[in-house]
């Protein structure tokens, strides 16, 4: 039989490993072999939820924009040659979801590899759950154009869609240009929109809160300046 392939949440920001699961730290530190997106970073995580075995016995294969595509079917063959499970991260959250990883997965699939994924933190979920928006119809979109008029055509194209559909719509920026993003959404949403902000989700400085654009424009909004943050936006 070849081996698993685990799928590791992992913390979304420095002192977050609170909100990983006993039993998935238990598995994590039993394995060998990592795909991860920089081997420093899990190196680190590693070391951090107090692994014992000599890092240097490990195998890391990193995954990234800069990963040649005839590379990824060796990320696996320890699983399908040595039958060692394999365990897959992300630089942060859940791997598969807003994350590369999931190349990783189809290949397992159609290489006949158990599939496992591990219970822990989702940045995206975790924010909806906490929106106070509609949790039965939703659209995540990554990233929205990077130029601000492009940006504000975006965003008044998802409030249309989330009006007709009543679906909350879910957005991630670069997190030194989350400022601007939030200027952009006040000056182009309608007061009604309702329209939030999750802040470094399960970390000591989180920040969640949601509230029509109309309160938002007389609220104090914190800096959230390089600061992991989803936004969402429910037309109502």
């Amino acid at each position: 039989m070849p081996g698993k392939l685990y799928l590791i949440p992992t913390p979304l920001g420095i002192n977050g490993q609170y909100a990983l699961p006993d039993y998935m730290l238990e598995i994590v530190r039993g394995l060998d072999v990592f795909i991860t997106e920089r081997g420093k970073t899990a190196r680190q995580f590693l070391k951090s939820i107090g692994l014992h075995k000599p890092l240097q016995s490990m195998t890391f294969f990193e995954l990234n924009k800069r990963t040649s595509p005839d590379d990824l079917s060796s990320f696996i063959k320890p699983a399908i040659e040595d039958n060692k499970d394999i365990g897959l991260m992300s630089e942060a959250g859940c791997p598969g979801v807003a994350d590369p990883g999931a190349v990783i997965v189809s290949l397992a699939h159609d290489a006949g590899i158990q599939v496992v994924p591990l219970v822990g933190p989702s940045s995206i979920l975790l924010a909806l759950m906490a929106s106070g928006m509609n949790g039965q119809s939703f659209a995540f979109h990554g990233y929205l154009p990077q130029k601000p008029n492009e940006r504000k055509k975006a965003l008044k194209e998802k409030e249309k869609h989330a009006s007709k559909w009543k679906q909350t719509q879910l957005f991630i920026e670069t997190p030194y240009r989350n400022n601007a993003f939030v200027e952009d959404a006040l000056q182009t949403l309608r007061d009604e929109t309702y329209f939030g902000i999750a802040t470094d989700i399960t970390l000591a400085s989180e920040y969640i809160c949601s509230h029509t654009i109309r309160r938002w424009k007389k609220t104090k909004i914190p800096n959230l300046h390089k600061r992991p943050t989803i936004f969402m936006l429910l037309a109502r």
